[in-house]
């Protein structure tokens, strides 16, 4: 009910819901990620590895995978132990998970940040930009106050919603102490998942250091940044009292910027956050030493970044291409979200990756989106308030010097490269999605995945190594866990298809891909219950060299290389509000690819450099899709 959001002075709702259980209340008792046993690992490694390797190959890798198991990984193994059971307020991969990214030197855009795009407004006129970018703003804002409140409804995946997603379980569980609460979820079948991650969306950027970039965020800052024809414009939101600004005054400040005809810089300082991170680290010293201290400072600071694009979206590959990377000049690549809302009100998120993952920025936009849409604060009718935006609305100006502008236009340089050099491109399989293969008792995610092994296989006449993003939230800090799609399974059963279709049956067909699907389903609940493999291997070599040893033999095997040498990095989400979302490659002879299985139909995007021909690879999708659906249909296919 609305009278439960809380109103303000100004009489617009100041939060989203109010839940009767507090956001955090099975934060303290959620299970811990779990070690995995070593020689599960081992096996669980050797068993990805198999299909990427001749016989000879795998022997080698075998043994010295097994000579790791009994010697120097067994001590690494049992010290990781020790240290987790020292640290139980965390999970023995978040260090190294957050070291591995703010480490990582390379630039964030294309190779890290992610995207997901909204769906239009279902009220075309509501898809006006100003209407739009108000609406949202507005809608962010309320979360942020709704979450900080401790109102927002905590994250829970229900497997029996009937039972657990009732008003009944919710007014018992608030009772129950938090140091237990998640047991009672448990009980109804309900997980509760971690939500540490949350409070990094809002006034949060990842700064650039020499070696290691670090995580910022200041709760007290009260402004949003707001990026225009790569100008700088910052105006408070939130009143000293913490209440938020109105919605008119908030759309009659968006509405100055918009009409705001000042030329676009000649050195746009949006560049500097798409270089290399030593390189952009050594100019950001620069510029603070330069007199942008307080600029910057607005910056890093601000609620989030707005970023307002002068053009409409022409199609889904142009709709991706503004999302990922955009001109470079109209965003801020560091803050942890850029929320982008283009000339005809499309809108997305682009999000920096170290601070969080997909689920946290999702739920923030399924939100985000909801609230938008069914109680969005303006409507297209509404006047702005007639304020003084010219006072209330300060456009940063940022001092530069020779170096700083010679570094900004090499910055552009190196993007404008880059991105001349990425091509994204997009099918949607119309003949059949989720519905039909629940009726045909396969996995969804298995035929989508086993369908990029055989259109690799057509297309490249090889089985490489593939990655697919498996959650591991239901465990305190837990980030994500790889599940590796291609198997012996996927490869047998593509090489069915691809390779030798007249030497079988229709129905021997159907069981190798019930076989996958079997196979896939399997290391998917046990990615999701910190069962994986890569993770903790990553800790293990991550402990090894913290400590200064000599990195072990079996992280110098070739074969160790290349399985982390991610050529088909997949990743797959469905939900209401999202339209697409996508990422770069993460190898330059690679496919990023993102993917949706809906009721009736699958939708992928894949990105890929010139190495990598990505609309050949997106036909051999199509037309393993098409094989598949057939023989489970049970039709007799050609070659």
């Amino acid at each position: 009910s609305r009278g439960r959001r809380g109103y303000s002075s100004a009489g617009a709702a100041e939060f989203l819901h109010r839940s009767i259980v507090p956001t955090m209340h099975y934060q303290r008792s959620l299970p811990r990620l779990p070690v995995p046993k070593l020689e599960d690992t081992i096996m669980r490694y050797l068993n990805a590895q198999k299909p990427l390797l001749n016989d000879d190959q795998f022997r080698k890798t075998e043994e010295i995978a097994h000579a790791f198991e009994k010697g120097i990984g067994r001590e690494l193994h049992e010290q990781l132990v020790a240290q987790d059971s020292q640290n139980k307020h965390t999970s023995y991969i978040t260090g190294p998970w957050f070291d591995m990214y703010l480490k990582a030197r390379e630039p964030v855009v294309l190779n890290f940040n992610a995207f997901m795009s909204f769906n239009p407004d279902p009220k075309p006129e509501y898809n006006d930009q100003l209407t739009r970018a108000t609406n949202m703003t507005v809608s962010a804002i309320r979360f942020m106050k709704t979450f900080r409140a401790g109102y927002l409804e905590p994250e829970v995946f229900h497997l029996n919603p009937e039972k657990s997603d009732t008003e009944l379980f919710k007014k018992i569980i608030r009772f129950v102490p938090s140091s237990v609460s998640w047991f009672g979820a448990y009980m109804v079948n309900a997980y509760p998942l971690d939500m540490s991650q949350y409070f990094r969306l809002f006034n949060s950027t990842r700064v650039p250091k020499l070696e290691k970039d670090e995580l910022y965020t200041d709760e007290k800052a009260k402004h949003l940044l707001v990026l225009r024809n790569g100008n700088f414009y910052v105006f408070d939101v939130i009143d000293r009292d913490g209440n938020m600004l109105k919605p008119s005054e908030i759309q009659a400040h968006l509405k100055y910027i918009l009409s705001d005809n000042s030329p676009a810089p000649a050195f746009p300082l949006g560049y500097l956050s798409s270089e290399n991170r030593d390189t952009w680290a050594s100019l950001r010293k620069n510029l603070l030493d330069n007199g942008n201290a307080e600029a910057l400072q607005k910056v890093d600071s601000a609620v989030f970044c707005l970023s307002l694009d002068d053009f409409p979206i022409k199609d889904f590959v142009h709709l991706s291409h503004t999302m990922l990377h955009g001109d470079g000049a109209n965003r801020w690549y560091d803050k942890s979200f850029n929320l982008i809302i283009t000339k005809d009100g499309t809108a997305g998120i682009n999000f920096e990756h170290s601070w969080g993952d997909g689920v946290a920025v999702l739920r923030f936009q399924n939100e985000v989106f909801k609230d938008s849409t069914k109680s969005p604060a303006i409507s297209p009718q509404s006047q702005p308030a007639s304020v003084d935006s010219s006072k209330a609305v300060q456009k940063l100006d940022f001092k530069l010097n020779d170096a700083l502008k010679a570094g900004i236009t090499k910055a552009k340089q190196k993007f404008d490269a880059t991105v001349e050099s990425l091509s994204v491109n997009m099918i949607q399989f119309q003949e059949g999605g989720k519905e039909l293969l629940k009726q045909k008792k396969v996995s969804p995610d298995a035929v989508a995945q086993l369908a990029f092994q055989m259109a690799f296989l057509r297309q490249y006449n090889q089985t490489v190594a593939t990655y697919e993003s498996c959650s591991t939230a239901a465990f305190k800090h837990g980030r994500t866990e790889t599940i590796r799609p291609a198997s012996v399974h996927t490869k047998k059963c593509s090489e069915a298809f691809v390779k030798e279709l007249s030497k079988h049956s229709t129905e021997d067909l159907q069981k190798l891909i019930v076989e996958c699907s079997k196979y896939h389903g399997r290391l998917t609940k046990e990615a999701a219950m910190g069962q994986g493999f890569d993770r903790h291997l990553f800790g293990l070599r991550h402990l090894a060299l913290s400590k200064g040893l000599a990195l072990p033999d079996f992280y110098q095997d070739q074969a160790y290389a290349r399985l982390n040498h991610n050529i088909i990095s997949t990743s797959t989400l469905v939900s209401p509000a999202v339209q697409l979302g996508g990422f770069g490659p993460v190898v330059s002879d690679g496919f990023g690819l993102g993917y949706q299985v809906h009721d009736d139909w699958i939708g992928c995007n894949v990105s890929s450099y010139p190495t990598r021909n990505g609309e050949e690879f997106l036909q051999c999708i199509y037309k393993s899709l098409e094989d598949i659906f057939n023989v489970l249909k049970g039709k007799k296919i050609g070659g």
